[in-house]
């Protein structure tokens, strides 16, 4: 049964996503009902490595769009954690220009890749070490730093990304709920990790994944228990942003890629689920 549409999320989506080119990551996103994007990288160049001229040119591309950016979707943690604290800060403050510019208050990050060699537990004082350098420029620049629950780093399970936000304390450091990365680390997204993380949740990545396969599916179609998650985000009152990170045509080390018809499959799925919850956009 469809519920009442009482509350509405902000829309938005990974633009690299559809295509290298930011005027058709703006036109799809727009054909589907987003305001909203989501920068990765532009014209096929990583967001913390696009130089002042390109910025100033994206950040021209979407005021004359009428788009804005719900998040920079940095690549800071999603390195080896053997490498010196220093590396991820000052690509950090990269990225932090880049929010600047473009007016994006959120930067999403990770929490270290590790060796094989290595133990999750043994690695923990120098990722915490790393996550409070990095929270400390972000309070300082005035952003607000969104952890990615990315699989095979650190915080890839709900336990893990609670020591991380606890440990931390920061104002600036908050969580990005995305259910297929669960998913493929073997956690049940809705009954092992919301209640834990939901004070700390600030922000919605849309994908889905199944157990048997590790498969990314359209949000509704795995197991990530996206109809579930948006009814209790729903009835808690969130009203942040929800960002289509489909990954449906296949995903590598520094995100994925869907494609315009794909990425609109994605979208719709998406819509579906939020019918039922009774939640629109905007």
């Amino acid at each position: 049964m469809t519920g009442a549409t009482t509350v509405e999320w902000a829309l938005s989506g990974f633009g690299d996503e559809i295509d290298d080119d930011p005027v058709i990551q703006i036109a799809v996103l727009q054909a589907l009902g987003a305001n909203h994007i989501e920068v990765r990288s532009a014209w096929g160049t990583n967001i913390v490595d696009l130089d002042g001229d390109q910025l100033d040119r994206l950040k021209g591309l979407l005021d004359a769009a009428g788009m804005k950016v719900s998040a920079i979707a940095s690549p800071i943690g999603k390195v080896d954690v053997s490498l010196p604290v220093d590396h991820e800060v000052e690509r950090l403050r990269r990225a932090t220009n880049a929010a600047r510019v473009l007016g994006a208050r959120y930067i999403r990050i990770f929490s270290f890749y590790y060796g094989a060699d290595q133990t999750v537990e043994g690695i923990r004082d120098d990722v915490m070490e790393r996550m409070r350098a990095l929270a400390a420029v972000a309070e300082e620049d005035g952003v607000i730093l969104l952890h990615e629950n990315e699989k095979d780093i650190f915080g890839d399970t709900p336990e893990r990304v609670l020591d991380i936000i606890e440990t931390v304390a920061s104002p600036a450091l908050k969580v990005a709920w995305d259910p297929a990365n669960f998913v493929q680390v073997g956690v049940k997204p809705f009954a092992e990790g919301y209640a834990r993380l939901r004070p700390h949740l600030e922000y919605l990545q849309v994908k889905d994944a199944r157990f048997a396969d590790s498969a990314v599916v359209p949000a509704g179609e795995g197991d990530g228990d996206v109809l579930r998650t948006v009814e209790a985000l729903k009835a808690d009152g969130y009203s942040g942003f929800a960002s289509l990170e489909p990954h449906l045509a296949g995903a590598h080390g520094l995100g994925g890629f869907s494609g315009p018809t794909a990425f609109g499959i994605a979208a719709r799925a998406f819509a579906k689920v939020l019918n039922e919850a009774g939640v629109g956009t905007k």
